[in-house]
């Protein structure tokens, strides 16, 4: 058989337009027959120039509508990449083999009618479950679907997967109070069900729950296969009465498949070559450790040394050659001779060719992505951006600069200089620091909404990043009110507002950097190191601590968003003829120039719209660069 390598595809957009035609009952309109034939998939070993390591070695099998395939196998065995690999998500040279959609392969459609739910419920904690639906459902499905249907799809979902007792409630997370972990994974079940799927993949649909709970999941799989959905799942170590739910199994050992066929068969197959047992056990246990290498009446089950190493060895060998002869030739035959347009379960099949890859488009349009991100952002961040312990820090800090720069007369410039070094630098680190943990803490929910195609990157970049200003820049407005006036700055209206300005153009400069350093590195811990290091650098270069800076390094300065903010707030505050009281002589004043001071005479007043432009290219590309750097993010 000839195989081909799968290469990637593009990033898909694909829409179901008939969709706006929703039944009230959630029933597939596409049926789909997914086959897989020796799928073989290699990963480059990093430590090893030029190793590949193999994790799926010629897995072959196929899946009908009304069907549940259970992917069987120890940890480590290529459960999840086989699934990954099914739902379109791997690609590459190392990806070979054929897999196929009723004939077809991967498409943007095919992709629009598959539900993916991963292991781990990738939920914004703060939303309920309602909130998380409602917005999931706005995102995927079709804009000529009304308003009103997609509300009813969503009462639909919540209905059939029993969640009506907890439709308001928040999801909750490591710090807030929530759902059951039962719960979510209804939830996230529920947000791949809204696109009314007709293949549905789900990876350890099961882990972490107890029997009660995981026996009622596997409930709610089984009634949607029944109603014509291809369900496919991983799963490690099912119940005895999870497993009896299953129609087919795929059993991995190290990535090569040991057994394929009906799971009822699976203990009469195993049995026929001496791997059976006297004892009443759970036939996935069974298979568990033959896939591991540990036959029923293993002598060495317990033990760890060479014996059990050369036991286990031989026990793969054994099924793996049993596996070539009794159901790789079979079931090779069987893959060839499938007429995709035959079905167990439904006669009509009309619909299957209606299934294309032509008109592949977005869902939704790019401002209706934009418009419903920035509503979901508003709701979830609300709580986070104005917590009491945010605001209290904003305050305090404002309120007890204020006190300390109380009413500063103007014959104590040194004093003004240095509260106004205090403005670029606190609002410097404080907007850089809270955007370094934007990208990587939502991470995982942008794979995870991306991989399935719910909006454009630059939807979510903009609605991400202008949806927080708002908020961003609120706390800014206050903190610069309060310290202003009680610091004893100029009390000119139009000298205030253009100090605020300067202010919230620097606080949009730094939330960039952080941005771009977030989206770069995608992990919290080298993000803030390179954060505290930056900002260092750019405290001491800032002009307020060293004023006459080496020329092998003054370059330095230059890319010092504290000192183009510092110039500019010098420059809003002071004119170049401006004096101020600097000698007292007995009952008189001796009047000096400002820019003769030395902290100012070192920035300089003139040339300020240079230092705007400089900012607004700060602004610009640091944004940029955060936003290619998310295109990296897969």
């Amino acid at each position: 058989m000839h195989i081909n390598c799968i290469m990637p595809k593009p990033e898909n957009q694909g829409c179901n337009n008939t969709l706006q035609d929703l039944p009230t009952m959630l029933e597939p309109i596409f049926p789909i027959t997914l086959k897989f034939e020796e799928v073989v998939y290699k990963v480059k070993l990093e430590d090893i120039k030029c190793k590949e390591k193999t994790i799926l070695n010629g897995v072959s099998g196929m899946v009908f509508p009304g069907e549940i395939l259970a992917m069987l196998g120890p940890s480590g065995s290529g459960k999840t990449t086989l699934l990954s690999a099914l739902g379109g998500r791997l690609g590459g040279k190392l990806l070979c083999g054929k897999i196929t959609y009723n004939s077809l392969p991967f498409s943007g459609t095919i992709k629009r009618r598959t539900g993916f739910v991963a292991q781990d419920d990738v939920l914004y904690p703060h939303l309920t479950v309602f909130e998380t639906l409602l917005f999931t459902a706005l995102l995927r499905l079709p804009s000529t679907l009304a308003h009103e249907s997609k509300v009813g799809q969503v009462e639909r979902v919540v209905a059939e997967l029993g969640l009506s007792r907890v439709r308001n409630s928040m999801i909750g997370g490591p710090l807030v109070r929530g759902l059951s972990g039962g719960e979510k994974k209804r939830v996230s079940i529920g947000q791949e069900m809204l696109i009314n799927p007709s293949l549905l993949l789900l990876d350890e649909p099961t882990s972490g729950l107890d029997s009660t709970t995981a026996l009622r999941i596997m409930t709610i799989l089984k009634g949607l296969a029944e109603g014509g959905r291809t369900v496919i799942t991983t799963i490690h170590q099912p119940s005895s009465r999870l497993y009896h739910m299953f129609h087919k199994v795929v059993l991995l050992s190290e990535g090569r498949p040991i057994y394929y066929g009906s799971a009822s068969s699976a203990l009469e197959y195993f049995s026929s070559f001496g791997f059976s047992t006297s004892l009443t056990m759970n036939p996935a246990d069974l298979l568990l450790d033959l896939a591991s290498g540990i036959g029923p009446e293993s002598k060495h089950a317990m033990e760890q040394g060479e014996a059990m190493e050369q036991e286990k060895k031989q026990v793969r060998e054994t099924l793996i050659s049993a596996y070539e002869n009794n159901i790789s030739t079979r079931l090779k035959s069987e893959l060839c001779n499938l007429e995709t347009t035959t079905y167990p379960w439904k006669k009509d099949t009309s619909n299957i060719a209606r299934i294309n890859t032509k008109g592949e488009q977005w869902c939704t349009s790019w401002w209706h992505q934009f418009k419903v991100l920035v509503q979901r952002g508003m709701k979830e961040r609300r709580f986070e951006a104005f917590n009491r312990l945010r605001i209290f820090q904003v305050l305090s800090v404002a309120f007890l600069g204020g006190l300390l720069w109380w009413h500063t007369p103007e014959s104590h410039i040194e004093d003004r200089v240095a509260l106004i070094f205090f403005f670029s630098v606190f609002w410097g680190f404080y907007p850089l620091y809270n955007a370094v943990f934007t990208f990587p803490q939502e991470r995982r929910m942008l794979i995870k909404e991306r991989t399935s195609g719910m909006y454009k990157l630059s939807s979510y970049f903009l609605a991400r990043t202008i949806g927080d200003l708002p908020l961003e820049l609120a706390l800014p407005t206050a903190f610069v009110f309060i310290i202003y006036w009680m610091g004893g700055l100029k009390p000119n209206p139009i000298v205030f507002v253009l100090s605020l300005i300067v202010v919230l153009y620097n606080v949009l400069v730094a939330q960039s950097l952080g941005l771009a350093i977030g989206a770069i590195l995608m992990d919290i811990k080298p993000a803030t190191t390179l954060a505290s290091v930056t900002t260092l650098v750019f405290l001491i270069a800032g002009g307020y601590y060293v004023q006459q800076i080496p020329p092998f390094i003054v370059w330095l300065k230059y890319l010092s968003y504290s000192y183009y903010c510092y110039k500019l707030l010098l420059g809003v505050q002071y004119q170049q003829n401006d004096t101020y009281p600097c000698i007292k002589m007995g009952n008189k004043w001796e009047w000096c120039k400002v820019v003769d001071v030395p902290a100012v005479k070192s920035m300089g007043l003139d040339h300020l719209w240079i230092d705007v432009c400089v900012l607004g290219l700060m602004l610009v590309g640091y944004r940029l660069l955060a936003y290619l750097a998310l295109q990296r993010v897969r």
